[in-house]
């Protein structure tokens, strides 16, 4: 694969969905209407990552006093593994670190919240770890909006890639007709 190619796209065969800290309590502190557009692209994620086979992994941050996942992502993908972490960054945690390397896969899709703090912190850490990283701008947040986009500026220089929801889901459709296509797609409209 060329070299443009190796960072851009996404190929749902070489792929993991991480999804941070969208979690019962913190929610509620965070703008109504972005929140609902992230709920609502993490799931249309979750949903192609479903149909892709594609492995999901849930993180949730201090859960005795943020409570867990909130259950309208968790439905989506109800086999999917959670790591409770009380670091900041998801690689924090041995389990999380080893059941990402154990999927074998190199490329980090990333939504979730706080934008500038633990999905960044993640982000760096699996950047650094040698993982291409693919940010999903309208499925991270942050309760204010400056944060928000100085998390994406520090991706970018970092060597991250932001993207979107429908990006994603498209490179790892990669083509029209098939029965995931069909399915999929009409999530999208």
């Amino acid at each position: 694969m060329a070299v443009i190619k190796e960072r851009f796209v996404l190929d749902a065969e070489q792929s993991v969905l991480v999804v941070v800290d969208v979690q019962e309590r913190l929610v509620k502190a965070m703008d109504e209407q972005v929140l609902a557009q992230l709920i609502s692209n993490t799931g249309l994620l979750l949903d192609s990552a479903t149909e892709l086979q594609i492995p999901v992994l849930f993180t949730e941050q201090y859960k005795k006093g943020l409570g867990g996942t909130i259950p309208e992502l968790l439905e989506k993908a109800a086999d999917a593994p959670r790591f409770e972490k009380m670091s900041f960054s998801c690689c924090g945690g041995d389990d999380f670190v080893a059941s990402l390397k154990a999927t074998g896969r190199k490329q980090v899709v990333v939504a979730g919240m706080e934008a500038h703090v633990c999905v960044l912190q993640t982000v760096l850490d699996l950047l650094d770890a040698g993982f291409m990283v693919h940010l999903v701008t309208d499925a991270v947040m942050s309760r204010a909006k400056h944060n928000w986009k100085n998390a994406q500026q520090i991706v970018r220089q970092a060597g991250g890639v932001t993207s979107t929801a429908e990006t994603v889901i498209f490179q790892w459709l990669k083509i029209a007709g098939t029965d995931s296509f069909k399915k999929i797609s009409k999530l999208l409209r």
